[in-house]
């Protein structure tokens, strides 16, 4: 089974009475493995560190853990038929490096990499084009213990990771993502210990966001040497950064959490350096022995596209006395260096993980990604939104979520149109799932899952979306 010839097109959008997109613009819906696939100790899986997390008392929510999740494992043939019935063009998902590699070195699991093998010809039998990504925040425990990301010998072991995985599904296999969302798997991970493998350290925490990249690169080199033909890149979760006001204070504090949140990782990836201001900002946090010569070379080592996962935006202020505590993803653990900064709550509608709906900031970061950073292509590889779903009469007609996809898709066609070289889309997600630290709690699914049947209900925003997809386009307002 081939792959298409060529990437999607991005150019002048029709301006008709309908918001079209640009012809072949990749319409996709994305997952990740450990919050779907279940099975976790079968086919020769081995523990990662969210196995480890997620059964160590206190940790997530009620106890739940991945070990069935949505039994993807089981149900592939299922799924992928879903995703035909909604029309998807594009499929992203992430391998289990356990799964592929148990212990994370040594040689690949045949078992395992069957899996992805069986997935892959199944989307690809059903017109599906798949977008893997290689690390999901999964780290196999054994590497954990040897240090995990704070420790430089992981970045080499992903790589070696990298090449097995290429060597096997390369043939097929043509978008490849390095790393899902580095910020959280070195800021929520070893800093403020909120997800796995929930280490508190800042100084671990800025190492691990190096070693993250510098696994990339050589992730990168090891495709490019693997599967010249590959399309590579690797997706950021970034946020406009807004101060809650023009006083000095607020826009230094502004400043700073931009340089965590997103300077952090897009200057080494795509300038090969680190922003000075935010070396400034961690001096007495490390003072980066652990960056050595070569290694901004290979961090920048050059991709084909960059994957960018919009939910919010930040505004932030210097803080006040007797301030109310902030939410885990925005304590001061989360971000080393920037205790003396508040997050602002601005009293707009929110989703059930209490983020703010701001899709005027998809706009904003899409357009500051390609005017600062790059001509490269990019993809919103993850867009979507929790809330509270209910089955009635067999149905879930979930208005808000259907609301908060149009929203941004309206915002996606803007930036477009503003020059924004935009080629595909990924709602997140395909299905309800694992959702980390919260467990079953909550939904970000268009499709329902009944975790204990196991039984799948597509949702209004599914079928909506397979509209979307059948016209490449949105009905203008």
């Amino acid at each position: 089974m081939s792959n298409p010839a060529s990437p999607p097109a991005v150019g002048v959008l029709d301006q008709g009475p309908e918001l079209i997109f640009p012809p072949g613009f990749l319409w996709g819906a994305a997952t990740a493995a450990y919050q779907i696939e279940g099975a976790a100790a079968e086919g020769g899986r081995t523990p990662s560190i969210w196995d480890t997390f997620s059964h160590t008392e206190g940790r997530v929510l009620h106890g739940h853990t991945g070990d069935v999740a949505c039994d993807h494992y089981h149900r592939l043939g299922e799924d992928v038929a879903l995703m035909a019935e909604l029309g998807l063009k594009s499929y992203r998902f992430s391998v289990s490096w356990s799964r592929v590699q148990p212990g994370g070195t040594g040689p690949a699991n045949v078992a395992g990499l069957d899996f992805y093998r069986r997935l892959v010809d199944e989307l690809l039998s059903h017109g599906i084009e798949p977008w893997l990504t290689l690390y999901h925040w999964d780290l196999p425990q054994p590497l954990e213990d040897a240090g995990g990301w704070p420790a430089r010998d992981t970045a080499a072991r992903f790589a070696d990771y990298t090449a097995l995985v290429a060597d096997a599904l390369g043939d097929r296999v043509r978008y490849w993502t390095t790393l899902n969302e580095p910020w959280c798997s070195a800021f929520l991970g070893y800093g403020s210990g909120v997800h796995a493998p929930g280490r508190t350290d800042g100084a671990d925490a800025v190492r691990a966001g190096h070693h993250l990249m510098l696994g990339h690169g050589l992730a990168v080199q090891a495709l490019r040497a693997a599967r010249p033909q590959a399309q590579v890149g690797v997706t950021v979760n970034l946020y406009p950064v807004t101060p809650a006001s023009d006083a000095p204070a607020d826009v230094d504090a502004a400043r700073r959490i931009d340089g965590l949140a997103n300077r952090f990782f897009l200057d080494p990836l795509l300038r090969g350096a680190y922003p000075a201001d935010l070396m400034a900002d961690l001096r007495d946090v490390t003072d980066f022995g652990h960056v050595r010569d070569g290694d901004l070379a290979t961090i920048a080592s050059p991709l084909d596209l960059v994957g960018v996962n919009y939910y919010s935006r930040h505004v932030v202020a210097a803080p006040v006395a007797g301030a109310e505590p902030e939410p885990y993803w925005r304590a001061p653990s989360c971000w080393p260096g920037s205790e003396d900064v508040r997050f602002v709550t601005r009293g707009v509608p929110v989703t059930d993980m209490n983020w703010e709906i701001d899709a005027p900031g998809l706009v904003e970061t899409l357009r500051r990604v390609h005017e600062e950073y790059t001509d490269l292509p990019l993809y919103v590889t993850e867009n979507g939104s929790a809330f509270v779903d209910e089955v009635v009469d067999g149905r879930v007609d979930d208005v808000d979520r259907l609301a908060y996809f149009d929203a941004h898709l309206r915002a996606a066609h803007e930036a477009i149109g503003a020059g924004v070289p935009l080629a595909g889309y990924f709602a997140w997600s395909l299905m309800d799932n694992f959702e980390w630290a919260w467990g079953y709690t909550k939904r970000f699914g268009m499709i329902y899952v009944d975790y204990d049947s196991q039984t799948r209900i597509p949702k209004s925003s599914a079928r909506w979306y397979a509209e979307v997809i059948r016209r490449n386009g949105l009905a203008a307002h």
